[in-house]
């Protein structure tokens, strides 16, 4: 956070304002509104979702409702928030391939590059010091103070960027706009008082696509998504033993799931995203079993600067472990099974079982 005071004449925060998103462009944002620090529409909806339980495991999200709902407990005096969007889609983002080949590990597609929250992050600050500077040079005795945000703290993001017109809040509840949804989102509070954007119309109309795709029903109702059935939250989030309803559904997926976003039309206008994004490690289609081999220092070296890490090496092989229960019955996936059917992992040795015995089933 920062803050400073000028004596100077006023500035022209209309002007500022387009400025403010011209550099945005400069900066590789797709695109870039200005929103009211103002939740009063989304935080009734997001209050019902924690009273029915659909957090699950995600006890932060209760946790920390004052500031997520009101957003001058994270700056004191925010009055704006500019959202940003950062397009990520791949160059080989060959989803519907590696889905159908039961042999390869799935990962969503925003997690086959370099973790998204640095590169936010420093592009969201370049912005912020730039209004800084302007200020600086203009200002008449404006205080300005802000913080950046990329996923990085409670921020309702969808909500912000549907009040600052880059998107509208999908059915899937996903950010998305007529490029689709491959983008992340970014913020930064600040107490300048910017003239706000018009919201954007919802362009859904009556698909239901996403949720007639969505693989364990996670998406109960347009709009509203229950967690605790979401295979990204069930592969990411959750800690514990994957219910075995859900895990002849999890298929080859082993970090997250994007089924609700590829289905999408409008998916269809997504451009290549920025090159910190591309894949790496040829994680958009290794062999299960090799990745179910590597050891816990092979996880750590080969995934430095990527959001996979930060499941750490237990849930990652927890995660191939029911891939591999749903891959086809060849030799070599049983021969990487019985590798690790005593595994130091309780975690690790109940999802291994239960993957051999679908191999026995499967015979």
């Amino acid at each position: 956070m920062r803050a400073m005071q000028k004596n100077d004449s006023d500035l022209d925060l209309v002007a500022l304002s387009s400025r403010i998103k011209a550099w945005g462009q400069e900066l590789g944002f797709e695109r870039l509104g200005i929103a009211r620090a103002d939740t009063s529409e989304a935080a009734p909806g997001f209050l019902r979702w924690l009273e029915q339980g659909r957090q699950g495991e995600m006890d932060y999200m209760a946790k920390h409702t004052a500031l997520r709902t009101q957003p001058d407990k994270l700056l004191p005096g925010t009055l704006t928030v500019i959202s940003a969007s950062l397009p990520y889609w791949p160059q080989a983002a060959n989803c519907e391939q590696v889905l159908a080949d039961g042999e390869l590990g799935y990962i969503s597609r925003y997690a086959l590059g370099r973790d998204y929250h640095k590169t936010l992050r420093q592009r969201l600050q370049k912005l912020a010091t730039r209004i800084e500077n302007e200020i600086a040079d203009h200002d008449t005795n404006r205080s300005f103070s802000y913080r950046v945000f990329s996923d990085s703290a409670p921020v309702m993001e969808v909500e912000f960027a549907r009040k600052a017109g880059i998107a509208w809040r999908g059915k899937h509840s996903l950010a998305l706009n007529r490029s689709g949804s491959w983008h992340f989102l970014g913020e930064i509070y600040t107490s300048l008082p910017l003239p706000p954007d018009m919201p954007i119309k919802d362009h859904c109309g009556t698909c239901l696509r996403c949720l007639e795709s969505c693989p364990t029903g996670a998406i109960v109702a347009p709009y509203e998504v229950d967690a605790r059935r979401c295979i990204s939250y069930l592969t990411i989030e959750f800690t514990g033993i994957i219910p075995l309803e859900f895990r002849p559904l999890i298929g080859n997926r082993i970090y997250g799931c994007d089924d609700c976003q590829t289905c999408c039309p409008w998916n269809r206008f997504a451009s290549i995203g920025n090159p910190d994004f591309a894949v790496r490690h040829q994680l958009d289609a290794t062999p299960l079993e090799e990745l179910f081999a590597w050891n816990a220092s092979e996880f750590e070296d080969k995934l430095v600067g990527s959001p996979i890490r930060r499941i750490g090496h237990e849930r990652w092989l927890r995660n191939i472990a029911v891939a591999l229960g749903n891959a086809p019955p060849t030799p070599a996936i049983k021969a990487a099974l019985s590798a690790r059917a005593d595994d130091s992992s309780q975690l690790v040795r109940e999802h291994v079982g239960w993957a051999l015995q679908q191999r026995h089933l499967s015979e």
